[in-house]
């Protein structure tokens, strides 16, 4: 808390998975911005993530970057060991990281059902856990999910429905872990312009969608982390396992 009662975000803690790249990096920073430590893991991409932490650094907070793959029960609690002995707590976990393979559910196989819902569904339940652990005085659970969970995406269909499992943490989890001050709600994005699309077949005909916005221009990372911050206020106490859409209105528009 900062002087006369308001609310402050400055030393606080908070872990974004995946938060070397795309939204999570874009949430990372944002948090670091308002005064926020920061602690994030990576998997492969030794460059981004060392990147990312000097530029987090360079906000005035500290920052611990950990390579762990949130596939692996034993990754995740090694994580978590990390945040522990760098910051004795946690206030913030923002369970960003994901993946998939980009096949129909025809081409699919066990596999790869099984790695996408071991990393976005699995892993979020997981770091949820031990989060609650090193939250002693409440805290905050983000979850970051798509409109992939609820609408049928060409290509999408292990990611869509991990993302759907993971809407379903998301609720369970508000009501399990309230009794302790925890908040657990979604964020689910529009279309927005990261490196995930690249994968896609589809991508030039997914952001020309995303573009065309009652609001005229695309969601965008940042759009994404100002609405992941400001749940993690007191003004959003009262929002409880819920998905808040962020796409601009893009979703509200008929196909015809």
């Amino acid at each position: 808390m900062s002087v006369d009662g308001e609310f402050s975000f400055q030393g606080k803690v908070a872990l974004v998975t995946g938060g070397s790249r795309g939204i999570g990096k874009a949430v990372a920073l944002d948090l670091a911005s308002r005064g926020v430590h920061i602690a994030f893991n990576y998997l492969r991409n030794h460059k981004a993530a060392s990147e990312t932490h000097d530029e987090i650094v360079a906000l005035g907070v500290r920052c611990l970057r950990h390579r762990a793959h949130l596939g692996d029960d034993e990754k995740i609690r090694e994580l978590f060991q990390q945040v522990e002995q760098e910051f004795g707590k946690l206030d913030i976990l923002v369970n960003n990281a994901a993946t998939g393979v980009q096949r129909s559910a025809s081409e699919l196989e066990s596999k790869h059902w099984d790695w996408t819902m071991n990393v976005n569904a699995k892993g979020p339940w997981l770091c949820s856990i031990e989060a609650a652990k090193l939250m002693e005085s409440g805290g905050h659970i983000i979850n970051i999910t798509s409109e992939g969970s609820r609408r049928v995406l060409p290509f999408y269909f292990s990611v869509g429905t991990s993302k759907a499992a993971l809407e379903a943490v998301t609720r369970y989890l508000a009501v399990e872990l309230a009794p302790q001050g925890i908040s657990v709600n979604a964020v689910s994005g529009g279309y927005v312009d990261t490196g995930a699309l690249d994968h896609f077949p589809t991508k030039d005909q997914m952001l020309e969608s995303g573009r065309d916005t009652p609001v005229g221009r695309m969601v965008t990372v940042d759009d994404i982390a100002r609405v992941v911050a400001f749940l993690c206020t007191p003004d959003a106490d009262m929002i409880r396992g819920q998905v808040i859409v962020v796409d601009g209105g893009v979703t509200l528009k008929a196909d015809f």
